[in-house]
């Protein structure tokens, strides 16, 4: 949100603005769309299930030096979860032996073994220590080796090892300054011979692994798989039958999510939002696990309510007048059901949401016998409709916040509160009310995660904001605070964002005990999923570009197997 003609705005002036970029490119893609036959379906399952005994014996008998190599893998491409259980074992064993010291990182093992260890083990939670990096120190201990960087696999894995710091590990700090030009060098054509290894280094620069979206990473690493020499056919037939089989069931996930949106009729009704059903449905298979085929449920309902949250945060930034929002505001604190005398198009999307939650309750209540979502979803719309109103307050007045009060305000305004909520519906025995009642006090990963997001699509979207008027953005509210120029803000505010991300992985390695690894990888996939939307833009407003062409690969095209 920018300041930009804030200042010229009064109560008496009516927003009724038309946001751009509203239509969907999608339609009803997904409902005329043929997918694959279940006959043909059915085929993949019985050779994934070969495939899976076959891979699965492979992993428990690899030798020691190969193990973590072929756990890498399996994770990469994205068949991981059919073998969760073994790699949880592997890995624990890893992690009791580090602990015991009876395996301190094998003195002789070569840079990419040991930052591969230490990522994966990191990655699975376990809060190994960064000091394992400092042999590859020079003996003053003030700079990394430079017999290190002809080693470039050993470099990239180091690389990609440091994007797991937390606050404080300046090793990892160090790490990323000091492999981050050679690896650009090598991308670059000036050392990397293999042309694969030019790729994923190409690749990790613009999105580390920690920070890579699952789902992106899995189509990407599956293509460089198959042009490396020597590679497994089980492994990658796997993967793309894996691929293939989720997809389809993507697609009729989205012909069911299509038909209710369409039925639903909001796009044409509020033709001032965002029209971004599938773009949406892409967000919910890029939070943590939620792109798994089990958790069809939490896709489905993150989506519902999230495509009519934007509607939501449109509204109050792009359409209504102060008064209206005011009314609203109130009406939905009351909840009163009628919203008399409420302007019409936002009593259409109060009746959205009700009616979303309903259809919500109704599945969990069958699904999983539960029946308090209903409660917490009241109170998740209730916190954000708060926090817009103040927003579009600002923009009312021409007022531009403190930087400290509008991290406080815009943090959370952001809705993550809200669409967690979604999620954690559709998730059963991996969300008890206990999850629900930690998230409602805005844990630190929350609001770590929360303010990664906002501070991200702040730097993208300020100035289009701005001309559209806007109310201010962290980039405006910093400036003026402290006199700085844009780029000053700018640069203050992507280190924050970095901040941020060391500060979820530091919870992700001190989680509460009650909360489940599940619940927690949705934050993650918050963050992750922004570094991909909005790495190169406003993705999801702008979601006829590079975002439209990740949608088809991953929902559109299946692998030839």
């Amino acid at each position: 949100m920018a300041a930009g003609a804030a200042a010229a705005a009064t109560s008496s002036a009516p927003k009724r603005r038309t946001a751009e970029f509203h239509e969907s490119v999608w339609g009803d893609f997904f409902i005329t769309h043929v997918p694959e036959t279940d006959e043909v379906v059915n085929g993949w399952n019985e050779q994934i299930e070969v495939l899976k005994s076959n891979i699965a014996s492979t992993l428990s008998s690899a030798a020691d030096n190969k193990t973590l190599d072929l756990i890498d893998l399996i994770e990469g491409v994205g068949i991981d979860y059919h073998f969760e259980e073994e790699i949880e074992q592997i890995l624990g064993q890893e992690y009791g032996n580090i602990a015991s010291g009876s395996n301190n990182y094998k003195d002789n093992d070569n840079l990419h073994t040991v930052a591969l260890r230490f990522r994966l083990l990191r990655q699975h939670g376990c809060n190994v220590s960064s000091d394992i990096f400092k042999r590859f120190k020079s003996d003053e201990g003030d700079e990394f080796k430079q017999e290190i960087v002809s080693d470039l696999e050993g470099l990239l894995s180091l690389y990609e090892a440091a994007y797991l710091r937390t606050q404080g590990e300046s090793i990892l700090d160090e790490a990323v300054d000091f492999t981050k030009p050679h690896l650009a060098a090598a991308a670059a054509g000036a050392g990397a011979e293999d042309s694969t290894l030019a790729e994923r280094i190409a690749h990790a620069l613009k999105w580390p692994h920690r920070k890579g979206m699952k789902r992106v990473e899995h189509l990407f690493f599956i293509s460089i798989y198959e042009k490396t020499q020597g590679h497994d056919e089980a492994v990658l037939k796997l993967a793309k039958l894996s691929f293939n089989v989720a997809q389809h069931l993507y697609q009729k996930e989205l012909g069911v999510l299509t038909k209710w949106w369409i039925e639903l009729d909001l796009p044409k009704r509020t033709s001032y939002a965002r029209d971004r059903l599938v773009e949406v449905y892409f967000w919910a298979i890029g939070m943590g696990c939620l792109w798994k085929p089990k958790y069809s449920l939490a896709r489905y309902c993150f989506t519902r309510v999230t495509t009519i949250g934007s509607v939501y945060d449109d509204t109050y930034d792009a359409y209504g007048t102060i008064e209206e929002l005011e009314d609203f505001t109130a009406a939905i604190h009351r909840w009163d059901t009628s919203m008399q005398g409420i302007e019409p198009k936002m009593k259409i999307i109060f009746e959205a949401i009700t009616g979303s939650y309903d259809a919500i309750h109704e599945m969990t209540t069958e699904e999983f016998g539960i029946s308090y979502c209903w409660d917490y979803g009241k109170s998740a719309l209730k916190y954000a409709v708060s926090l817009y109103l103040e927003e579009a307050r600002w923009l009312d007045k021409g007022y531009v916040p403190t930087f400290e009060e509008y991290r406080r305000v815009s943090s959370v305004s952001i809705l993550y509160q809200w669409l967690a909520f979604a999620a954690f519906c559709g998730m059963g025995e991996s969300a008890p009310k206990e999850v629900f009642d930690w998230l409602f006090t805005e844990p630190k990963l929350f609001v770590a995660s929360s303010e990664h997001c906002r501070l991200m699509d702040d730097v993208v979207t300020h100035e289009f904001e701005q001309d559209r008027g806007h109310a201010p953005s962290s980039v405006e509210c910093y400036m003026k605070q402290y006199g700085v120029s844009r780029k000053e803000a700018i640069d203050v505010l992507s280190d924050l964002v970095e901040e941020n991300w060391k500060i979820i992985n530091g919870e992700l390695l001190n989680p509460p005990a009650h909360v489940p690894k599940e619940i927690l990888l949705i934050f993650l996939g918050f963050a992750q999923i922004m570094e991909v939307l909005y790495g190169d833009g406003d993705g999801y407003t702008n979601s006829k570009t590079t975002t439209k062409d990740m949608l088809t690969a991953l929902l559109v095209t299946p692998f030839n197997v």
